[in-house]
């Protein structure tokens, strides 16, 4: 099967986890993308050797929060968006980190972290669910409706993490 296009994306691999689908796109030797989908997305076959890589590694994170992901990934995205992905894979598993202080570790505002949050092309290997609103859980994967799809994604995550806020709702979400 070829690659199938979701939502204007193009992917080579679907695959349904815990919390619903991941879609992932590949170009050549390197993971362009990981996107977020709803659960009743039809699955689609890994398409080429990375992309069943992509698939291998995201199920054993789903089994095992501490496991380290080691997939090519294209570079994008501004200087600053890589310097706010990168303060996000400094964020130990099972902490969490406000929009606000990670505006203060970067010289920035809140704001443009948030935003650079929501570009984030590699989730969850780019952990941007690790960041919250002052007093909120927060958007999450450009939504911040508090009963919608992606943040249920972002409980599931903090709980499958260790997150102790959210530990108690990943049973009711399996």
């Amino acid at each position: 099967m070829t690659e199938i296009q979701h939502g204007g994306r193009d992917f080579s691999a679907i695959i349904h986890l815990p919390f619903g689908a991941m879609g992932v796109g590949t170009a050549g030797a390197v993971v362009t993308e990981m996107f977020y989908l709803p659960g009743d997305t039809p699955e689609l076959a890994p398409t080429n050797a990375l992309a069943e890589k992509a698939v291998q590694q995201l199920l054993a994170y789903c089994d095992d929060a501490d496991y380290v992901f080691d997939l090519p990934l294209a570079l994008r995205g501004s200087e600053f968006q890589r310097r706010v992905w990168q303060s996000l894979r400094e964020i130990p598993r099972g902490q969490v980190r406000t929009y606000g202080e990670l505006a203060k570790h970067l010289d920035s505002v809140a704001r443009a972290v948030g935003q650079a949050c929501r570009s984030n092309p590699f989730p969850p290997l780019v952990p941007c669910h690790r960041v919250m609103g002052a007093n909120s859980l927060g958007g999450f994967a450009g939504s911040d409706d508090q009963n919608g799809f992606t943040l249920g994604v972002k409980r599931w995550l903090l709980a499958h993490e260790g997150h102790k806020e959210y530990q108690w709702q990943q049973a009711t979400l399996l």
